[in-house]
C-alpha cells in the first residue's frame, strides 16, 4: 500500500453530500475523527465504579483489536494524514487504541469515558438517552483542530450513539464518524470510514 492510493469515504448521512477523498480532504486537515475503540476481550468485564488504574477490572483490547487500531494507524501514515490533538476515553482499551492509531499518546478526558456506567445491556442496545454525555462529545467535535491537522477521539458505542442519535448506535469496532470544523457553530458530518475501508486496496 503506497501513500498514493487514494480510497472514497463511504458516505452514511440523511442528507446528499458529495464523495471526499481521503487523502486530498484528511491531507490538508480540518476534520476531527471519531473512533469507536477496536475490538476487545470478551471474557473480560468492567466493574463499576470505574478503576481506571486496574486493568484486571476493565475489559481491554484483545490482540484482533491491537493489530486492527495497528493497522489503521499504519493506513494514516503511509497516506501522510497529520493528526494533531488526541483524545481518549480514561478506560485503557481507549488509551491503547487511540496512541496505536495516531502513533502517539492522547489526553484520557470523561467526556468520552463509557457513558453506559459498564452497563451490558447499555452496550448492546444503546438508546441515546444521556443529553450530557451526548453534549460532551459534541463540544469536543466542534472544537477547531490545530491548523493543518486532524484530531482523533477514541470512544465508546453509547457515547457515539448518546452524541449522534440512536441509529449511530450501529457503529462498529475501529469505525470513525467523520466531522468537517467549522470555525464557529456545529461541525458538518461528512462521513464513516469502517476498519475495512482503511485497509482496503486501492481500486477495489
Amino acid at each position: 500500500m503506497s501513500g498514493s492510493q487514494s480510497l472514497s469515504f463511504s458516505l452514511a448521512s440523511p442528507r446528499a453530500l458529495p464523495p471526499i477523498r481521503r487523502n486530498s480532504s484528511l491531507k490538508r486537515g480540518g476534520y476531527v475523527l471519531v473512533f469507536r475503540h477496536t475490538a476487545t476481550d470478551d471474557s473480560q468485564k468492567d466493574v463499576y465504579p470505574f478503576k481506571f488504574d486496574d486493568m484486571s477490572a476493565q475489559r481491554q483490547l484483545s490482540e484482533k483489536g491491537r493489530d486492527m487500531a495497528r493497522q489503521i494507524g499504519a493506513a494514516i501514515q503511509e497516506r501522510a494524514i497529520p493528526i494533531g490533538n488526541v483524545y481518549t476515553s480514561r478506560l485503557n482499551r481507549a488509551i491503547e487504541a487511540g496512541k496505536l492509531i495516531a502513533g502517539k499518546d492522547g489526553k484520557p478526558v470523561d467526556a468520552l469515558t463509557d457513558s453506559s456506567n459498564a452497563s451490558a445491556s447499555g452496550m448492546a442496545n444503546p438508546t441515546a438517552a444521556n443529553a450530557k454525555a451526548g453534549a460532551a462529545v459534541r463540544q469536543l467535535v466542534d472544537q477547531s483542530p490545530a491548523p493543518g491537522t486532524n484530531t482523533v477521539l477514541v470512544t465508546h458505542k453509547t457515547n457515539i450513539a448518546d452524541a449522534f442519535g440512536k441509529e449511530a448506535g450501529d457503529v462498529q469496532e475501529g469505525e470513525a464518524f467523520v466531522y468537517r470544523a467549522n470555525g464557529s457553530g456545529p461541525a458538518t458530518f461528512m462521513a464513516r470510514i469502517k476498519f475495512a475501508d482503511w485497509t482496503a486496496k486501492a481500486g477495489k
